[in-house]
């Protein structure tokens, strides 16, 4: 039964308007992706979800619609008080006092006559964000029929099928329209992963000293976390200050900042009086620039066949060691006691030893006396033997099922659970050659196949259960990644592992942004020198499914505490509050700043920054030269024809691009 519940005042049953934007999804990245579209963007949104309970919510058992209200709730009254307060929302007016409401609809499947009635027929964009892939292609392909204009985002976990997804998509909405734009056709269907999005700041957030990496146009950008500098010290700026922190040595129990977090929260993007004013207070900078390696070969995940320390045990090992040097030794006596040669000396006692040889019954008494010990090494060698067939049997026998983390294992990462999420994590860790053990609840999670070909050790039980971190080897452990899509485990696994060891580093997947902020004081609260960090997949993923939505290209975004820092590239023409400026003109602080142009001509220009330029390198040693130049000089004056890379905050890319859409017709 299809049924429409506005979630705040608004007119009942009012159609969708043309040029409005629609999300369908089953779970908190949709309804995340209609807050930043409605109340960021301004945008009219319709939020088309699945009826009744959603059991992998990690919020509390209210329905599908009294969540999304909820959400839209919280973030209309955020929005209002900022509004409110004179705070720079970053945009136009409507997204203050007396917003308009998300119109929401319930359906169990994404079907024509459900997207008829959404409106897709007029909308300008659609996202289609549902957990599962199949869905997902089944309805970008009715949406493409029923509006080949229509601009679609689409969520896959399988990267290469989304590939063929695009091409095939676009190549529909080309033979439906002849003569569509080539430009308008690119950004006709973008496939993304939240995974692929998370991942990289999860793997990130276990690491000591860790960068969160963009790369562009084959260049990798470091923004890296600073502690606050020390008395008589002075920080390292690095390219630029990107952010200041909210957490500082002094005040261990300070709030990890989300947009609600008034002056608790971060500072992104400060201008240079914010920067001197700011003491003892760790910032995000971005360091110098490096490149990629196209050529590089990829990390060895595991091997095909198991190494020897897996097939042969530790006893096995050393008893083969002992009966080698025994018979070393009677090679050197037989050497000492007789005036045969190395060779014949080693060949009569490996005779000796396998009892090949005949009685020595004509020779000297050490002869006797060294074919009798090699008679009785070689009694001993052969119970040795036959371990060693049964454990080789045994090993190959079992070399499909899951490793035991080792006794002597310490230094390494523990990962909890093995979805979607946590199986990005566990790639980009081992990527990273950073020794991981897993412990996942589900013994045919979706994980649980590639822990295995990785010979990765993994720990199947249920972690709030007594023993399985333990199992886990969470004493010698240097952090814990807790990513299971329930919020109450990740925390009692989080203060389980924190009692066990409390200087533990520890990542906490949570979707609160207000149980989120509790947990954090109280963990920094009692454990004051440990790192304590809380990370939401859907907070970090919505962002880049929003700007894509927009039509433009998003080439990451970096979580700063519980905010969220974007990197995009964007034309400058139609932009009024970049085109004609200087780089120092053109920086907001708070909002935007130019941080590099592309110098490539337009024509010759890489359509995708994200990817690394193709070349041959038999032809040629080097990657060809990226057109991108970061040591921009402060007077540099912005032009239409430029493309440059920014970093904004979802608010100040908001306001540029509505900017855009009031100024460029058709936009």
């Amino acid at each position: 039964m299809l049924g429409f519940v506005p979630p705040l005042p608004q007119q009942p049953g009012r159609p969708p308007s043309a040029g409005h934007m629609i999300v369908c999804g089953d779970d908190a990245l949709a309804r995340r992706l209609a807050v930043e579209l409605r109340f960021v963007y301004g945008e009219r949104v319709t939020l088309l979800l699945p009826p009744g309970r959603d059991a992998n919510s990690p919020e509390t058992p209210l329905t599908q619609r009294g969540r999304a209200a909820a959400l839209f709730g919280r973030m209309s009254a955020a929005m209002n008080r900022a509004g409110n307060g004179g705070g720079n929302t970053g945009g136009s007016g409507d997204t203050n006092a007396g917003v308009e409401a998300v119109r929401i609809m319930e359906a169990p499947e994404p079907s024509d006559d459900v997207l008829e009635e959404a409106g897709v027929d007029r909308a300008a964009a659609l996202a289609l964000v549902y957990d599962d892939d199949e869905r997902n292609i089944r309805a970008a392909l009715t949406a493409r029929r029923l509006n080949p204009r229509l601009r679609l985002v689409i969520r896959l976990y399988n990267r290469k099928l989304g590939l063929h997804l695009e091409e095939l998509l676009d190549q529909a909405a080309a033979v439906a329209m002849p003569g569509i734009d080539p430009a308008l056709l690119d950004a006709s269907t973008t496939v993304l992963s939240d995974a692929d999005t998370a991942a990289p700041a999860l793997a990130a957030t276990a690491l000591t000293g860790s960068s969160k990496i963009i790369q562009a146009e084959g260049l990798l950008l470091r923004a890296a976390e600073r502690p606050p500098p020390r008395s008589g010290e002075r920080a390292d700026p690095g390219l630029c200050t990107l952010a200041l922190l909210s957490s500082t040595t002094n005040d261990p129990a300070g709030a990890e900042g989300s947009d609600n977090s008034g002056d608790e929260a971060p500072q992104l993007l400060p201008d240079e009086s914010a920067i001197a004013a700011a003491t003892g207070r760790g910032t995000v900078v971005l360091e110098a620039v490096s490149r990629a390696d196209p050529d590089r070969p990829a990390t060895r995940m595991g091997g095909r066949g198991a190494p020897l320390s897996q097939v042969f045990s530790r006893r096995l090992r050393w008893s083969a060691l002992g009966i080698a040097l025994a018979a070393l030794a009677l090679v050197v006596a037989s050497l000492l006691t007789t005036e045969d040669s190395l060779i014949h000396s080693t060949y009569l006692t490996l005779l000796d030893l396998l009892g090949m040889n005949d009685p020595s019954e004509d020779g000297t008494t050490a002869r006797k006396i060294i074919q009798l010990l090699s008679g009785v090494a070689g009694l001993l060698l052969l119970p040795l033997l036959l371990a060693a067939v049964l454990e080789a049997f045994g090993t190959l026998r079992t070399a499909s099922s899951l490793r035991r983390p080792p006794r002597g294992l310490s230094g390494h990462v523990v990962l909890l659970g093995l979805g979607k999420i946590g199986t990005r994590v566990l790639v980009r860790l081992r990527e990273l050659d950073i020794p991981v053990v897993v412990v996942e609840e589900d013994p045919e999670a979706r994980g649980i196949p590639l822990a295995r070909s990785m010979h990765v050790p993994t720990v199947i039980g249920d972690v709030t259960q007594e023993g399985v971190l333990e199992a886990a080897k969470i004493r010698r452990a240097r952090a814990l990644l807790a990513l299971t899509s329930i919020d109450t485990t990740n925390l009692e696994a989080a203060l389980y592992a924190r009692s066990v060891k409390p200087d533990l580093r520890v990542a906490l997947r949570l979707y609160d942004d207000e149980f989120a902020t509790a947990v954090y004081r109280t963990l920094r609260t009692a454990h004051p020198q440990a790192l304590t960090r809380s990370r939401s997949v859907s907070h970090l993923a919505a962002p880049s499914f929003a700007v894509a939505m927009m039509g433009r290209q998003i080439l990451g975004a970096v979580p700063v505490e519980r905010k969220v820092m974007l990197f995009a590239a964007l034309e400058v023409a139609g932009h009024p509050q970049l085109e004609g400026h200087t780089v120092e003109q053109a920086f907001r602080a708070g909002a935007w700043r130019v941080l590099a142009i592309d110098a490539t001509p337009p024509a010759d220009r890489n359509p995708d920054l994200a990817a690394i330029p193709p070349y041959d390198p038999e032809g040629d040693a080097t990657p060809p030269p990226s057109g991108l130049v970061w040591d921009l000089h402060p007077g540099y004056v912005l032009r239409a024809q430029d493309r440059v890379v920014i970093a904004a905050t979802r608010r100040g890319l908001a306001e540029l691009l509505r900017r855009q859409r009031s100024v460029v017709p058709g936009r």
